[in-house]
């Protein structure tokens, strides 16, 4: 039985961190992210739009996206947040559940779903909040952490950072849907040890083909 889990969390959270080392012990993870980056390759009918969408400004002088510029747009207009989000969300949840598909006739135990508006996306209830996963693994770190981590991995102003966490759930509402929730605020040591833990759990489930 092949077990499915959506992995999310909120900007500067750590769930790269966390969806890699899940892929370490033998999960297989389809990412959102990098869905959405291969869509919007330079050439693409997806950029395309979103060019016509946003503006063609978006575009380098190379015809690749500007991701920050667009970031920078979309997190401070919900108008231009919602034209993007109707251009992606449809072509990505296809191409996520194709996938999803693909692994679970391979027979593998364990799909990860790391999607990082899992819950903006569903209705305010655990149950409902999971979709069609049979688990939600929230990536946990408090507010003033997202925007210290932010600011120093994206290189922008605390204002920025605050305008990007700020477009998303609250972290502590996330908190409360998650059926499982993994604390990064410490050392990457702690976090590997959940995670171990998690996945221990999770792929002993799928091996016995217990239900949530």
């Amino acid at each position: 039985m092949t077990r499915v889990i959506g992995l999310t969390g909120g900007i500067g959270t750590g769930k790269s961190t966390v969806s890699r080392l899940l892929a370490a012990l033998g999960a297989v993870v389809i990412d959102a992210d990098a869905i959405v980056r291969e869509l919007q390759a330079p050439g693409s009918p997806v950029l395309t739009e979103i060019a016509d969408a946003l503006g063609a400004d978006v575009l380098d002088a190379t015809g690749t996206l500007d991701r920050a510029r667009v970031a920078d747009r979309v997190f401070r207009d919900p108008a231009q947040r919602h034209r993007l989000n109707t251009i992606m969300h449809p072509r990505v949840g296809a191409e996520m559940a194709r996938r999803s598909e693909a692994a679970r006739r391979a027979g593998v135990p364990l799909i990860v779903m790391d999607i990082p508006l899992l819950f903006e996306n569903r209705p305010r209830d655990r149950a409902a909040a999971r979709g069609g996963a049979d688990a939600t693994v929230l990536v946990y770190a408090p507010r003033s952490a997202q925007i210290e981590r932010t600011v120093a991995r994206d290189g922008c102003t605390r204002e920025q950072a605050e305008d990007r966490i700020a477009a998303q759930l609250p972290i502590d509402e996330k908190r409360a849907l998650a059926d499982h929730v993994i604390d990064n605020t410490g050392a990457l040591v702690d976090t590997e040890r959940q995670v171990r833990e998690l996945f221990a759990n999770l792929s002993g489930e799928a091996a016995t083909g217990k239900d949530r």
